[in-house]
């Protein structure tokens, strides 16, 4: 009698990988983009062969699931905290300002944003300043869309001393977008890069990696 085979049991990156897509199917996210569900999460799933290890170092995410065109209003009125649901007093004329900085290069497909940092160290000071050191070392701003990715990942990660801004998103002024909380709510806005906040540090990342950079 022959053996059967053994199913190989998934990672602890390939189940937060999961967990990550149906938090953003849960979203409304695929009606909202008009794919049918199996659609949206085959969309996601070449970047399940890229996914790094899951080190579970304190502070920082090893990866974050990205759709570069969500749209901000309904998937941030979905992301639930304690105080309830999140906001934005932004028009839609100014969030369609706010885009991503040319020379971060975001990939027009879903990707991975990698080894994510709120920027726990950087609390305090303003994001016009922290930006250089941020590229100096290497890492890179994150985007409106990638703060909301890692919100719909991880509501917990906001709280009234973990806020961020996104300065990887700009309007062409100097305006940095952030997200904080408001009333124990999430709350998106914008502060001005030269000001600093006791509560607002400033978001990176190590890079991004979609399946149009798999080797």
């Amino acid at each position: 009698m022959s053996a059967l085979p053994v199913a190989a049991c998934p990672t602890e990156a390939e189940l937060e990988f999961d967990r990550q897509v149906d938090a953003l199917v849960m979203t409304g996210l695929p009606e909202a983009m008009e794919l049918a569900e199996a659609c949206f999460r085959a969309c996601a799933e070449p970047l399940r062969d890229l996914l790094p290890p899951v080190t579970g170092e304190v502070g920082r995410m090893p990866f974050v699931v990205v759709f570069p065109r969500m749209p901000v209003v309904p998937v941030l009125e979905t992301v639930h905290t304690l105080g309830g649901t999140g906001f934005t007093t932004l028009s839609e004329e100014e969030l369609a300002a706010f885009r991503p900085l040319p020379e971060l290069d975001v990939p027009g497909s879903p990707y991975l944003l990698l080894d994510v940092d709120l920027g726990a160290d950087t609390v305090g000071q303003p994001p016009g300043d922290v930006l250089p050191r941020i590229t100096a070392a290497g890492r890179s701003p994150l985007t409106v869309a990638e703060g909301l990715a890692l919100l719909v990942s991880d509501p917990g990660a906001l709280h009234s001393r973990g806020c961020f801004s996104v300065a990887g998103s700009r309007a062409g002024d100097m305006r940095v977008p952030a997200f904080w909380t408001s009333a124990r709510r999430p709350r998106l806005g914008w502060c001005y890069q030269g000001a600093p906040h006791s509560w607002l540090g400033t978001a990176s990342c190590s890079g991004r990696l979609g399946e149009q950079h798999a080797v």
